[in-house]
């Protein structure tokens, strides 16, 4: 389980301010006052998202040759998740609370507290009246006021009124309450998470799918045809990313929990130890390895060690068909979190669709002669937390003097995302010094335009040079070329590093390899 632990160097309403200003990520439908659970990626989070998609493809598919690529559809017949168990088992339980802000709770995070009944009292007249409805409970007389303040005033209009809450005597008790309003709560209600449409003209109980819920049900339907096609002998493993959904009842802390959210998921069906022959790796042996694997992908991507850990799920806590599970875990502003979850599942999702399906999904060894299901370890990682870690890992603040960057020599603070060059999502940025000499603008268009025929470059003549440079410092841009007057004589241009804000001084016809092998390096 995630302590709570808490990070010093930065804070979630920072990123969140970050994102929001440079094109990063926006809250969803924001013109319409928003969508709660939902957000969209600007100009500048598409880049990266893509790129931190794109990187975890490389490493998982393109850089092995055991592992093979699907893309599932977003729509599954129904009968694939009675199967995955989906219909019957994913629920979370939640209860309402009986207050004015009437929030949905789920179940197991509310716990007993010992709560006074304090009941509300109008005392503006010379008659002091006690107000029906008007019952809160709370752990302390300054807890009361607090919610009284923030929701039950207008809940029961008292507006400008005076209002005294006296304690009722002998009501204080040990049991379960709204923490946000002092409410009672219901009794618990079993709440299906998964959302549901219709497809065809008729809209009833026999045209009813559901949006899938993780992408892992799509590989295990597509794996005997994936299998063939693809001539694989086990072990190997089907990679797919894409979107799922899921009706949170409380989703919160910005990207990290969503109920539109992307995955990046690979079912890697191995042997079972009881079919392994000698130097072949056991289904436990694949595990641990692919517990390792994944932690390491986030090292070479940027994340500092330190702010990883695994976390083994105890015995009594796993899901009743895996035979082990690990998340590893990053130290977020909101404290150590699932980051990425690699699951032994066992046979069992095989075993329910060969039997719901009728098909035999079995794999036939040769060297042993048998008909069997394969094990199967899946690392399964959310796009979207990864985001948010590299873009937590990344941010720094610093205090720099740069008389070069129009500050006349004093201090100034300078935020930086140092992102991985693979991940950052503009590579470089062409800046002419003066926007209003149409030989240095063309010269910047230029180079631009030849950066951008191999990586994503732009063009930018939009502020004066320092607030351009730390424009690109915010958004993690490794390289900023400017172009100036010199430039015209010299045929030379300086690009600046974005970690060290060195400058070095390259002849224009080269710079495009300059960069080229740059970001290569």
């Amino acid at each position: 389980m995630a302590d709570k632990s808490q990070r010093s160097d930065v804070t979630l309403d920072t990123i969140v301010s970050l994102c929001k200003r440079r094109g990063i990520i926006f809250p969803g439908s924001e013109i319409y006052g928003g969508l709660q659970g939902t957000f969209d990626y600007g100009p500048v989070g598409a880049e990266l998202k893509r790129n931190v998609k794109d990187a975890w493809w490389r490493a998982m598919v393109q850089e092995r040759f055991d592992i093979e690529g699907v893309d599932s559809c977003l729509l599954l017949h129904p009968s694939v998740w009675e199967a995955s168990g989906h219909v019957e088992n994913f629920t979370d339980p939640l209860c309402d609370s009986l207050g004015p802000s009437r929030k949905r709770y789920r179940d197991d995070h509310i716990e007993d507290t010992e709560c006074t009944l304090y009941r509300t009292v109008d005392v503006t007249d010379e008659e002091p009246k006690a107000i029906e409805g008007g019952e809160i409970w709370a752990p302390t007389k300054k807890k009361a006021k607090e919610f009284y303040q923030t929701w039950w005033e207008k809940h029961l209009g008292l507006e400008g009124r005076r209002v005294k809450l006296e304690e009722v005597e002998g009501s204080t008790t040990v049991g379960r309450f709204s923490p946000d309003d002092g409410g009672k709560l219901t009794a618990a209600r079993m709440f299906n998470l998964m959302l549901s449409t219709t497809v065809g003209p008729v809209e009833d109980s026999s045209a009813r799918v559901y949006l899938r819920p993780e992408t892992a049900q799509g590989i295990f339907i597509n794996y005997e045809s994936a299998r063939a096609t693809a001539r694989r002998k086990l072990p190997f493993g089907l990679a797919q990313q894409g979107k799922s959904f899921r009706n949170e009842i409380t989703p919160r802390n910005f990207i990290f929990r969503t109920r539109e959210f992307e995955q990046m998921e690979m079912e890697f069906f191995c042997k079972p130890a009881e079919y392994c022959q000698d130097g072949e790796q056991t289904d436990m042996e694949w595990f641990d390895f692919w517990r390792n694997e994944r932690l390491e992908w986030y090292v070479r991507y940027g994340i500092r060690r330190e702010n990883l850990k695994f976390y083994d799920h105890p015995k009594e806590k796993l899901s009743h068909y895996s035979r082990g599970t690990t998340d590893i875990e990053y130290l977020y502003p909101i404290g150590w979190q699932e980051l990425e979850g690699v699951a032994h599942r066992g046979v069992f999702d095989l075993t329910q669709h060969m039997e719901h399906s009728g098909r035999d999904l079995r794999y036939f060894d040769p060297q042993v002669e048998k008909h069997y299901l394969p094990c199967v370890i899946e690392p399964a990682a959310g796009t979207d937390r990864a985001v948010l870690a590299f873009l937590c890992d990344a941010y720094r603040e610093e205090v720099v003097r740069r008389a070069d960057e129009g500050k006349g020599g004093k201090e100034s603070k300078r935020v930086v995302l140092g992102l991985h060059k693979d991940l950052a999502p503009i590579k470089a940025a062409v800046l002419p010094l003066l926007q209003n000499r149409p030989d240095l603008v063309e010269m910047a268009r230029k180079i631009a335009t030849d950066l951008k025929r191999f990586t994503n470059a732009v063009y930018d003549d939009t502020g004066a040079i320092g607030k351009l440079y730390r424009r690109q410092d915010e958004i993690g841009t490794p390289y900023c070329i400017t172009v100036d007057v010199d430039s015209l004589e010299d045929h030379a241009v300086t690009v600046r590093d974005r970690d060290t804000m060195e400058q070095e001084r390259i002849p224009a016809d080269k710079i495009a390899g300059w960069i080229r092998n740059n970001l290569a390096g």
